[in-house]
């Protein structure tokens, strides 16, 4: 079985060489091969997966090594790969999700010219958070991590005619190179601390570690974490990754890019566990996230940027999760499974909308679409009622648990994240009822476009609504089978650890508190959007509304604080330059300049001048001989 984990990668990998290089003869299969290629590599992990349930827990954990990458004395990387149970469930998140991805974009793509080479970009996505997520050393991993960076940035840009699209591109590859330099220091600093990168020394030796080590590496882990993930202060990205193709949306927010800043927080759990600082820096940047990207999604009326707000908040609380250590990883994992199959679900429902309002995203020109698309309603409203956490849900299952261990940390501590953790619930159900009123409620607000072109809202094709099915059913049903006889903790415990803590308030408590602030936000909710005529023109609404729409100035601070701090120490350093630098290297050259253009006056090739000169040097040694005689 070791031997099938290198076919994982291989598949989609192999997919997007293809693609990407076998030219325009492939254009009328190349969607199909990529489809093809993708959903092997999911069977390859069903396979996998149906042998290590057959093990016993600690002997779930399989090897592979392919060959000797860098084999110098001292510096010894190789490409291994581990599968255990937390790669494994990422690798069966990211094939199958990828995988109803790729099924959804044939109809999604049809008319575009660009298809086959948009097939190898996803292609190319998977393989590379496929060996990121199997790598078994931080460096393998490292180069995973890149290869997620190189495919978001193509995707994002997929449509690189449009200004905003190329713009935002690039805006998300250099946010990330800045987490990605977080990355490689802690690497260096793993060789230098023990003398290895790969998981298992590192890992297993992390107690004999100081903590300012560990603490050091940590929150260089956190800074990439922060880049992949979108979290604060890393987090501008992410809203306007949404001007790529809506399955690249789906894909980046489900079942990628997103959630591997919690798989490396998870992965490195021993190392935070020996660093409480970072930890706790963690648990900030997590419980502000949550709260920062609800706070975005309340004013967004792009309905795919609405749904990034979400992602943000919600990857929030995986990284919250992650940061309480032991009580939370396996619940932070938990979580991230079952978002992947509502989030996805809600991206593919917002392209389907799409699809049938002639690529609108203004939620305000939607109104009264349960009508015309009644599959994409059920689907996306089957969705919605997971993210908000309805009971018995998905979300509800991994969302509470989330707020049981925020709560069972304990202490004041415990009780000020258990309320953050409870208002970020209550602004979820806000946003999202917002988002399912604006667009399948009330009456329709559609307008003819600049051309003249009416939409005529319909259904999806098939190759798009039954991925919505299938991702519905995940919604309803994932959380409950994981929750059942605690199996999502028992199939976990065993890589990752858990600590039930000792929790102030019980189960119950919480859920009921979750239900409540719920109803709380679905009733705010439907006030405003329910019972009144949604306008056409968004009202101006008040300070906290019009930020939250600038993304609460996140563009702004990074332009005050990095592009124009940026731009007053470059003009600093250039004046250093000029005057300092640039006049000591100019004012010795002036000085030797000046000294042998004086010099050079000596040898004037007249025989009198240099007569004078040995007469002159004559009476100076004469003189000077005299003067010592006399002393």
């Amino acid at each position: 079985m070791e031997n099938l984990i290198a076919l994982l990668i291989a598949a989609p990998l192999l997919g997007a060489a293809v693609l990407l290089c076998g030219g325009r003869r492939l254009d009328r299969l190349g969607h199909w091969l990529g489809t093809a290629l993708a959903g092997a590599a999911f069977v390859i992990g069903v396979v996998l997966f149906s042998d290590m349930l057959g093990r016993s827990g600690e002997d779930r954990a399989l090897h592979q090594h392919l060959f000797s990458w860098i084999p110098v004395e001292g510096f010894q990387a190789d490409v291994a790969f581990q599968l255990d149970q937390l790669s494994m469930t990422f690798v069966l998140l990211i094939t199958g999700v990828g995988t109803l991805i790729h099924i959804y974009s044939i109809g999604y793509m049809e008319h575009d010219e660009r298809r086959r080479r948009f097939f190898g970009y996803l292609n190319l996505f998977l393989a590379a958070m496929l060996l990121l997520v199997l790598a078994d050393n931080y460096l393998l991993l490292y180069m995973g991590w890149e290869g997620v960076g190189l495919a978001s940035y193509l995707l994002i840009g997929f449509w690189q005619h449009k200004p905003s699209a190329a713009t935002a591109a690039k805006k998300a590859f250099l946010v990330n190179r800045v987490g990605d330099v977080g990355l490689s220091i802690a690497i260096m600093l793993m060789f230098t601390t023990f003398g290895t990168f790969a998981f298992g020394p590192v890992l297993e030796n992390a107690t004999d570690a100081t903590e300012g080590k560990l603490t050091a590496i940590g929150l260089m882990l956190l800074l990439a974490a922060c880049g992949k993930s979108a979290q604060v202060p890393l987090q501008s990205w992410l809203g306007d990754a949404m001007e790529g193709p809506t399955p690249v949306s789906a894909l980046i927010h489900a079942a990628t890019m997103v959630t591997a800043g919690v798989y490396l927080i998870t992965r490195s759990g021993a190392i935070f566990n020996g660093a409480p600082d970072a930890q706790l820096v963690v648990v900030v940047v997590g419980a502000v996230t949550l709260l920062f990207g609800a706070i975005v999604g309340c004013a967004k009326d792009d309905i795919k940027k609405a749904l990034a707000g979400s992602t943000m908040s919600q990857i929030g609380y995986m990284i919250l999760a992650a940061g309480l250590g032991p009580i939370g990883y396996v619940f932070a994992i938990m979580h991230l499974v079952t978002h992947g199959f509502f989030k996805a679900g809600l991206f593919l429902g917002a392209g389907s909308v799409m699809h049938g309002m002639n690529d609108e995203v203004d939620m305000r020109k939607y109104g009264g679409l349960r009508k015309y698309m009644p599959v994409t309603f059920v689907t996306f409203g089957l969705g919605y009622l997971a993210i908000i956490g309805f009971p018995g849900l998905s979300g509800f299952w991994s969302k509470d648990k989330i707020i049981e261990a925020a709560f069972a940390k304990g202490g004041t501590e415990g009780w000020i994240l258990g309320a953050v953790t409870l208002l970020g619930a209550a602004i979820t159900a806000y946003y999202m009822t917002r988002v399912m009123l604006m667009t399948f409620f009330g009456e329709k607000r559609w307008e003819p476009d600049a051309d003249g072109h009416e939409p005529h809202p319909h259904e999806s094709p098939r190759s798009m609504t039954i991925p919505m099915i299938v991702l519905a059913f995940g919604s309803v049903f994932a959380g409950g089978l994981f929750s059942l006889n605690s199996a999502f903790v028992n199939w976990l415990e065993p890589v990752t650890g858990h600590d039930h803590g000792h929790s102030p308030v019980s189960a119950a408590t919480v859920t009921a508190s979750t239900v409540v602030v719920l109803l709380i936000g679905v009733g705010i909710a439907w006030a405003q959007y329910g019972r009144r005529p949604v306008p056409k023109v968004a009202p101006r609404g008040s300070l906290l509304t019009r930020a939250a729409r600038r993304d609460l100035l996140q563009d702004d601070f990074n332009h005050v604080v990095l592009v124009r701090g940026g731009e007053h120490l470059t003009r600093s350093l250039v004046y250093v330059d000029h005057t300092l630098v640039d006049g000591v290297v100019n004012g010795t050259a002036a000085s030797f300049g000046g000294l042998s253009g004086r010099l050079r006056k000596l040898q004037n090739g007249y025989a009198r001048s240099y007569a004078v000169s040995m007469l002159g040097g004559t009476a100076v040694l004469i003189a000077a001989t005299l003067l010592m005689r006399a002393v």
